[in-house]
Parts: structure tokens; sequence; C-alpha cells
């Protein structure tokens, strides 16, 4: 449900960190830009792009254009950014409907086993090893 805005002016006068303001109404926020909502959650999670691009196991040369916004990621590539940053499900759900893409849904097989991976805060690693023992196509 749509905050009214005078809701969101007292949630954001209570605030001390703008960033935290942010991340908890993205969904009411108009982001138009990816590299805004990345750069965002970087901030949000305290971590570097180098830390994020290692973790999310995405080659650092396509991963910095990403984050410039020269390069669309695809879903999975945004799914395992979110991995790097080691967002929680809701924070994904919210950058991905941000993003135009679908958000994870639980009824479908993939999406479940990356559901299952986050919350358990499995690693890009664990994930697709899950993902290829079932026969679904691996985050890459």
């Amino acid at each position: 449900m749509k905050k009214k805005t005078q809701e969101l002016i007292s949630i954001l006068e209570s605030k001390d960190d703008i960033y935290e303001y942010f991340t908890e109404n993205c969904q009411e926020i108009m982001f138009d830009y990816l590299p805004d909502i990345l750069d965002l959650f970087l901030k949000k999670q305290g971590k570097t792009k180098g830390e994020v691009l290692e973790k999310a196991q995405i080659e650092r040369h396509y991963g910095y254009q990403i984050f410039s916004g020269t390069k669309n990621p695809s879903r999975d590539k945004l799914i395992m950014l979110c991995f790097g940053m080691e967002l929680q499900l809701d924070e994904i759900q919210q950058i991905l409907k941000k993003c135009s893409f679908g958000e994870l849904y639980p009824r479908d097989r993939r999406d479940s086993v990356i559901i299952f991976a986050i919350h358990h805060n499995l690693s890009i690693m664990d994930t697709n090893e899950m993902l290829y023992e079932m026969n679904l196509k691996l985050l890459e």
C-alpha cells in the first residue's frame, strides 16, 4: 500500500540517516537509474564495489560497467549482485521490481531454490550447486 506524502515526510524527519530512509522506503522513492539504487544499497551495507563483485562472482570490468550504468544487467546478474551485497529477500524483491524484472516467485522451482539460498545466506557457488543438482539453470 502506498504511503501518503505526509507520512513519508514524518518518516523522513524521524531518521538520522538518509540511506536508512531510502532503503526502508525504496518502493516509495522514484529511482530511475539502476546505479543510484545499487549505490544506495552499497552504502547501507558498508561494502565496496570490489567486495560485492568478488562475492557475487561477477567479472570486475563487467561489474563496474553495471555500477556505472554503461551495461544493463540481466535478472540473474542483478540477483548475483544482491547476493554480493548480502541483501535480504525483501530488499532484493524491491530492486528487481524497480528494475522491471520479475520478483523471485516461490511457485517457480528455480526461484524457490534462490529464495532458500538467500534465506540461508548461501554463497553463489553453493546456490549454483543446488541448482545444478536439481537440473535447473545456474545463476550466471
